[in-house]
């Protein structure tokens, strides 16, 4: 026996090791606590800002876009994230939100998106309508094939350049931009 360590009774020293947990894990949450540790929550100030830009003509393409959106949208609202997503239109990209086949123009309807439009005209519209996606129609395109605004879709806006608005958008009010490729 050392004479200069005190006996300590067994029972106390029993007593000690159960409580060896909870301090060390009282001791790691005032730790956490003091370096600033937090629960994330969620902020009500957030928003997902996204613009797609669809200057293509593949109706594929402009499908995995839709796609592509829709599994989005789904994502914001399933965790309570505010959003603005736009599909700013640009030259070949006129051809999905008209019925007009715009014959005689470098735009006109094939056969693909002839067999598509429907499906792809109200798949586009369930996004406008139930989800908030913004449609915006480059100008210069539109006046470019002689195509009187009644003939687009009544939920386009028009915009003076389609090139500059997505600019605008992504260095003026901080969108991301993406493009199906």
């Amino acid at each position: 026996m050392n004479r200069f360590r005190p006996q300590v009774p067994l029972k106390a020293q029993a007593q000690a090791r159960t409580r060896r947990p909870w301090l060390v894990f009282t001791a790691l949450v005032a730790l956490a606590l003091a370096m600033g540790f937090s629960v994330p929550q969620a902020r009500a100030d957030v928003e997902a800002k996204v613009v797609y830009h669809a200057d293509y003509a593949d109706p594929r393409r402009f499908s995995a876009m839709l796609t592509s959106i829709n599994n989005m949208v789904t994502h914001y609202q399933n965790n309570f994230i505010d959003y603005d997503v736009r599909i700013v239109f640009v030259s070949h990209g006129i051809r999905f939100i008209t019925d007009n086949p715009l014959e005689g123009t470098p735009f006109a309807e094939d056969e693909a998106l002839a067999e598509e439009r429907d499906n792809l005209r109200g798949r586009l519209m369930s996004l406008v309508n139930m989800h908030g996606v913004r449609l915006e129609l480059c100008d210069i395109t539109r006046t470019a094939v002689q195509l009187a605004k009644e003939e687009m879709y009544e939920v386009v806006d028009y915009v003076p350049s389609g090139v500059v608005r997505i600019a605008q958008l992504q260095n003026e009010e901080g969108f991301a931009y993406l493009k199906i490729e």
